[in-house]
């Protein structure tokens, strides 16, 4: 007796526990170099963590925006997680994610439902065939049943779901990551324009009054009989041109600033920044923390999202493959039944069954093989997703480095060629002045020293955006540990 019980409870733990059929998940590999092949500007060569010999243990950290020193772009930088309507949604998505979790373990516990029923019926008496000695004056039917109903997890599908809904859900916070870096980085970029856009309208307004009072010498000139009109027009053209140049930097600086508005969550209208041009030169910009080609895939959300999604695929392809095999579920009815209010409520009226069911396909027409290929597809599909993400941020990164050590670079060699232009700009309009040389060489020169001068305030502007570029490239300061752990989400 005593064997037998312990085989009927080893039997009942196997059933309970069962097997978990399917693929078990490892992390694919990602084609990595040992080192970045850029080296990046000059400040970078002395920090660490941008060689293999030098991993380094400075990182970026949350706040990363501070690194510039700038008190306006860091208060607004505060206001995107509160009020940023698109970080918003990707949270609520992420709550979404997890309820979902919640529905999948629903599975893991037994359905029980109850169904309460009152009647009566009586027969009638003239009906044919009926044996009027079985005629009542009518029959009470009065039942209260529960129902309970269990699919036993015999080859983990349940399993497999709960765990696929975890990792979603954790693939959710990792895009909400991606939302917060992309809308930080967002902000500050359009920060940066718009104060380029202030250093832009500053030198044109400032041109424009230069330009006036050319205009008004060869005005003087002209009436004095010294200079032809064409000397007139000219320097006209020269003056209208730099308006309109005005206009349009006006026109780009209210967008830059509607745009920093609806990121921190206001209307465009309840937002103001007084102008506060860049300076030139290009301001000594933060040295970023380096990182190994290997550390950016811990450090990146977006390499995450998919990391986790392919972990999800995985999960899928054992769930398909659980339905080529039968489904074992337990069943129970108990309650009450009886014929009047007096005996339903009674110990005698009680009844009970129960009993296990084993169902299996026989045939489906492919359907279950079909399914089983989607699933492997599926999967293939996110492996090849998360290397592509892993390559694009080698990239980014790449890219951002060689930027920024080609335009420190360019903006001395620019700011020199600025420096010669409004030297040869003096000289040639003392020549025109003395009578020496014709005002298209000042014409000339004036449209040369503008353009240098703008160039020097756009490489800054590249600059820095550069730099804004390469700390979203290395993920911000975000790491893979801080993704919700599977105990964080039950």
């Amino acid at each position: 007796m005593k064997s037998t019980l312990t085989g009927i409870v080893s039997i009942g733990l196997l059933i309970l526990t069962g097997c978990t059929v399917g693929p078990k998940y490892a992390v694919p590999s990602v084609p990595t170099a040992p080192a970045f092949k850029e080296p990046g500007p000059e400040a970078f060569k002395e920090m660490a963590g941008w060689k293999t010999a030098q991993p380094g243990d400075q990182v970026l950290r949350g706040k990363w925006w501070e690194l510039f020193q700038d008190l306006e772009l860091t208060a607004l930088e505060e206001q995107v997680d509160g009020a940023n309507q698109t970080l918003k949604q990707a949270q609520a998505n992420f709550q979404a994610a997890r309820s979902a979790i919640r529905v999948s373990r629903s599975n893991q516990a037994p359905t029980i439902t109850a169904g309460p029923s009152v009647g009566a019926e009586r027969l009638s008496v003239n009906q044919p065939y009926f044996n009027k000695a079985a005629a009542t004056e009518g029959t009470g039917n009065f039942s209260l049943l529960f129902d309970l109903n269990y699919e036993v997890d015999f080859w983990g599908r349940v399993r497999r779901s709960v765990t696929s809904s975890i990792e979603r859900a954790q693939a959710s916070a990792a895009d909400m990551e991606t939302a917060r870096l992309s809308l930080h980085a967002d902000l500050a970029l359009d920060y940066f324009d718009l104060r380029s856009a202030d250093a832009q309208e500053m030198l044109l307004t400032e041109t424009v009054h230069a330009y006036q009072d050319a205009l008004q010498l060869t005005l003087d000139r002209y009436d004095g009989g010294v200079a032809p009109e064409s000397d007139v027009t000219q320097a006209r053209t020269l003056l209208q041109g730099a308006q309109a140049a005005k206009t349009d930097v006006a026109v780009a600086r209210a967008q830059y600033e509607h745009a920093i508005a609806v990121l921190t969550g206001k209307p465009p209208a309840a937002l103001t920044l007084a102008a506060s041009p860049l300076t030139t030169p290009a301001p000594t910009l933060p040295a970023v923390p380096g990182a190994l080609p290997s550390q950016l895939l811990e450090r990146r959300p977006d390499i995450a999202a998919e990391e986790r999604r392919m972990a999800a695929a995985n999960e899928q392809i054992g769930i398909a493959q659980a339905a080529f095999y039968p489904t074992v579920s337990l069943s129970a009815v108990a309650g009450l039944a009886g014929t009047s209010p007096l005996n339903w409520l009674t110990w005698p009226s009680r009844l009970w069954a129960v009993g296990p069911t084993l169902s299996q396909t026989l045939f489906d027409h492919g359907l279950r093989k079909a399914n089983s290929d989607i699933a492997v597809a599926n999967y293939d599909a996110a492996v090849a997703a998360y290397r592509q993400s892993a390559l694009n941020a080698f990239q980014e990164v790449e890219d951002n480095l060689a930027a920024l050590r080609e335009l420190e670079t360019e903006a001395q060699q620019q700011h020199e060629a600025t420096e010669s232009a409004d030297r040869s700009l003096e000289l040639f309009k003392i020549r025109y002045e003395g009578g020496v040389d014709t005002y298209l060489q000042v014409i000339t020169w004036q449209t040369a020293a503008l353009q240098d001068a703008r160039s020097d305030i756009d490489i800054m502007r590249r600059r820095l955006e550069a730099d804004v570029l390469l700390i979203k490239a290395l993920g911000g300061g975000w790491n893979v540990s801080s993704l919700p752990q599977v105990a964080a989400l039950k």
